[in-house]
């Protein structure tokens, strides 16, 4: 263990070993990485533990600096993992470099099956007990987090002292196209709100989507496509989206001796935008986070995009409507314009066609929760459906939801303590 210190906060670098497959405990193990924070102040002090769950999935947990946001409210009165799920982070990661080492595409598969939220839960149950010396714990799951946390209460509870949930009650029974038919109208009127909030960009639009669907140019090996700049649309689900947006796209072109052309500073905002290099698995395992009915998700969020017409680019630039922006969804074609994943095109596939998904949460036994939980519901989160969430809200006993217009998806990042103060008053009953 490596212990250092930051303003206010002792930090330790935790390092622990778990099944790849937890069937086969015996068989080849993994690393996962977990950063234990604790306010100075505390540090020798006999604490609560919570874990925190970052969203994804395919991100490692935040790296915070001292004891911002959220975190300077937690370590008032707990002892905090940041745990980097399995994949993520420091934890065994997964991506174009690492999982050739499994083999061909076919082990690849095979091998990112242990990658969902199941292993990730029997991950956070072999550690529980080497921190904790086997007392329950508080979890505090933000967006796909909060799926690790109803998967946790439908099969490990006894490992629970509290859960809180922030913009990640998932539904218990949709199918990936179930979700994405409940997005694409979500996402449509995020559009629609960001256009009448910014006018000038309906033009700005269709002027760089025409100009990409011509040259379609590269930067850094990473080809800008129409299809590519509608996918920025995943911008709008955050409280500061909208305006982040609007100002990526007003430098987007320059006069050159050549004409008019995009401009670096536009193109190198799409592409990093845009680039899954960061977090692979987030494009690999993206769909197969909802598989558990038998039937193969089969690329989702394309096929059912064909229901909404309106979201084609040709279209749109053949008529006088609006390009619309596309929101959280991964496409066949991310495999072929990002040099991060390209080289893993045909592991994607063959996740895509799987149909061996175990089911994820237990109906019967999130009835019978007696577990406090509390969940902040955003009242039109462009990311998690508001009445999928709160008919999963309703189907777990003692559930408490905090229903608020407050804020967007990322309510946790932009609300910081006030959040996590309101979710620990609902759970205690304060409010």
């Amino acid at each position: 263990m490596n212990s250092y210190r930051q303003p206010g906060l002792v930090l330790t670098d935790r390092h622990f070993t778990v099944p790849l497959d937890h069937a086969d405990p015996g068989g080849e193990q993994i690393e996962i990485f977990g950063r234990e924070v604790v306010a100075a102040s505390k540090a020798g002090q006999e604490l609560p533990w919570l874990l925190y769950l970052e969203g994804g999935p395919g991100f490692g947990a935040r790296r915070f600096t001292g004891a911002e946001a959220w975190l300077g409210r937690a370590v008032r009165e707990f002892r905090v993992l940041l745990l980097d799920q399995r994949g993520t982070g420091l934890s065994t990661p997964a991506n174009r470099q690492t999982l050739p080492l499994r083999g061909g595409p076919r082990e690849q598969a095979d091998y990112l099956a242990h990658f969902r939220a199941d292993s990730i839960v029997r991950d956070c149950e072999l550690i529980r007990p080497q921190l904790t010396g086997g007392a329950p714990w508080t979890v505090l799951g933000q967006s796909f987090g909060g799926f690790c946390a109803v998967r946790y209460l439908s099969s490990a509870p006894n490992g629970l002292s509290t859960v809180l949930i922030t913009g990640g009650l998932p539904s218990l029974d949709a199918h990936a196209d179930d979700v994405y038919r409940a997005a694409y109208p979500r996402v449509e009127r995020k559009v629609a709100a960001h256009y009448a909030r910014y006018p000038q960009d309906v033009e700005r639009a269709r002027e760089i989507t025409a100009h990409l669907a011509e040259h379609r140019p590269e930067c850094a090996g990473h080809r800008l496509t129409a299809e590519g700049f509608q996918s920025l649309g995943i911008l709008l689900g955050g409280g500061s989206g909208s305006h982040q947006l609007h100002y990526l796209l007003e430098n987007a072109f320059v006069r050159t001796p050549h004409g008019k052309e995009l401009s670096d500073t536009f193109q190198e905002a799409m592409r990093t935008a845009t680039s899954f290099a960061g977090h692979p698995l987030y494009a690999l395992m993206h769909e197969a986070i909802y598989g558990q009915d038998g039937r193969p998700t089969a690329w989702s969020a394309e096929r059912v995009r064909e229901e909404f017409p309106q979201f084609d680019a040709a279209t749109a630039l053949g008529g006088d409507g609006p390009v619309l922006f596309t929101g959280e969804s991964i496409h066949p074609w991310h495999f072929e314009v990002d040099p991060a994943l390209r080289p893993l095109r045909e592991t994607a596939e063959l996740l895509a066609a799987r149909t061996d998904w175990e089911p994820l949460y237990d109906p019967e036994r999130l009835a019978a929760n007696e577990v406090p939980v509390a969940a902040a519901v955003y009242h039109d989160d462009m990311y998690v459906d508001t009445a999928h969430a709160l008919r999963t809200a309703a189907a777990i006993r003692g559930l408490r939801t905090w229903v608020t217009d407050e804020f967007e998806h990322d309510g946790l990042r932009a609300g910081g303590p006030r959040v996590l103060d309101r979710l620990l008053a609902v759970v205690r009953d304060e409010v």
